[in-house]
This record gives C-alpha cells, structure tokens and sequence, in this order.
C-alpha cells in the first residue's frame, strides 16, 4: 500500500509571506511525477488556494475550510459540510446580542464557487481583513439585513483574546453539539480569529473520508502542521510531524518535530530526505 502525505499550509509549507521558494516547488513536482501521493489539509477556500499553489502539481484531492470540504484542483466537490440558513441565522443573532459582534461568513453560491458575506458593521479586526480582498468580485455586501446563506461552509470571528473566548463559551453552551469551533491567534493579524463550522468539519473527520477515497489506511498516512486547527488531525493520522515553529499542543503530538521552519522549507526538506534521498 502506498504512503499518503498531508500537509498544512499556513505557517506550516508556506513562507510567512505565503510564499513557496522555488526548492519547495520543485521538490514537490519532482516527488508528485514520481509517484508520491501529497496534498493539503488547509483552512483555505478553493479559490485561495489554486491561486498561492499555482505552481504545483496537485494530483490528489484537498482538504479544505477547515474539513468541510474535500474537493479537486479542478473543483470537483467530492465531500461538503455546511451549516444550514435556520442555524446559521441563530448563531448570527445570539453572538450579536451575546457580544455585539457580526461574523464574516463563507458560503457556497449558485454558481459553485466560495462567496464572502460581510457585515454593514464590523469591527478594526475584521475591515483590516477584508482589505486583502478588496475589490473581489465574490465579496456580498448585504443592502437589507445580516443573513445567512443556504450553504454556510464556515463562520468567522475576529477579536481580542478575551472577547472570542467568552463568545466561544457563550455559543458552545447555547449550541453545544450542533456546531464546531474552531479558535487561535491569527497569524497576520493581532487578534484571534474563532471559525463557526458544521460539527462534523473537521480536518480529523475529512481526513478519515480522504483515506478512503485515496484507498489508504491510518498506518500509512503523514500528515503536516503547526496549530490548533491541526490538532484533530494529529489524534487521526499514523505519523504526525510538526514544523520547529509549531506551538506546543501541537508539537506535543507529533511523532517527529522537525529541525525546520515553515521559513525553511521545512515539510519539503523532510520529504526531500525521505523519499527523494537528498
């Protein structure tokens, strides 16, 4: 049975500057042409990521948005999760009572591709976010009301440490089991970001799903990562490696915490030594 790797992207195979050095890519191409099974686990759209991974090969399906979609390079979805309009709309309404904050929502539009539904009203966390998409034609701007869509892939806080760790109290209690939360410091910006998603979108469960399309089993399979939102992952996968600069729930996990940052190309000097014997 052939191995299957899984890597993470944001600090983890991506440069802080979510560059990838031209040795990771074509260390990666190099190991995909010869046979290598490698993808993705990311919290990162579809459209996200064919843009920053547009320079590899990426033969297998990808984990994306944190688990609740499996989908190819191509767009072919093969696996979706979503939080329906009716619970969706409640968490908006209870976290705006609850902390007087709007999330910043994903959702799957009519035409297949990711839309991003903000609020009229958001907070400095949130603006300085959506300059990085400014001018996207898939940003919706709501006229009326602050409403969910149909298919809601994931539901996105950002704030300080305190203000989201009290709204994920507040909304684990009033939802418990039907929903997932997600939440971490953000890498880019200075405040947390906490990820409303279906219960099961999970890394861990989209991983499960993956290694039976892929046609492996849990002893075969490496995954890659650096944070919280990986954590999951590493209680599933046979082997568990971590980048020297993941934090330490996560290296406590892992198998092997490896000599390299993502800054070094950490994932791709392993699978370098391993497989390719460089």
């Amino acid at each position: 049975m052939k191995e299957f790797y899984l890597t993470d992207l944001d600090k983890t195979f991506l440069r802080d500057d979510l560059s990838i050095s031209e040795y990771s890519k074509n260390t990666w191409n190099t190991l995909v042409k010869s046979g290598v099974k490698i993808s993705i686990a990311t919290a990162r759209s579809l459209t996200g990521v064919k843009t920053l991974l547009r320079d590899l090969e990426i033969k297998e399906p990808m984990i994306l948005l944190d688990g609740v979609m499996i989908a190819t390079i191509d767009g072919e979805i093969l696996d979706l999760k979503y939080l329906q309009k009716n619970i969706a709309d409640d968490i908006i309404e209870f976290s705006y009572k609850s902390s007087n904050i709007y999330p910043l929502i994903v959702a799957l539009g009519e035409s297949g591709e990711e839309e991003f539904i903000y609020p009229k009203e958001m907070n400095i966390y949130q603006k300085e976010l959506l300059k990085k998409f400014h001018n996207n034609r898939r940003l919706i701007k709501p006229e009326n009301s602050f409403e969910a869509m149909d298919k809601n892939l994931k539901m996105v806080y950002l704030d300080t440490k305190k203000a989201t760790a009290k709204l994920e109290y507040a909304l684990k209690k009033k939802f418990g089991r039907k929903i997932e939360i997600k939440r971490t410091k953000d890498p880019y910006l200075d405040c947390y970001f906490m990820t409303i998603l279906h219960p099961k979108g999970d890394k861990a469960e989209a991983l499960k799903h993956l290694e039976r399309l892929e046609g492996v089993d849990k002893s075969h399979t490496t995954v890659f990562g650096d944070s919280n939102n990986d954590i999951g992952l590493f209680r599933v996968a046979g082997r568990k490696i971590a980048v020297s600069n993941a934090i330490d729930k996560v290296k406590a996990l892992a198998d092997i915490v490896l000599p390299w940052s993502n800054q070094e190309d950490g994932v791709m000097r392993f699978l370098d030594s391993e497989l390719l014997k460089n």
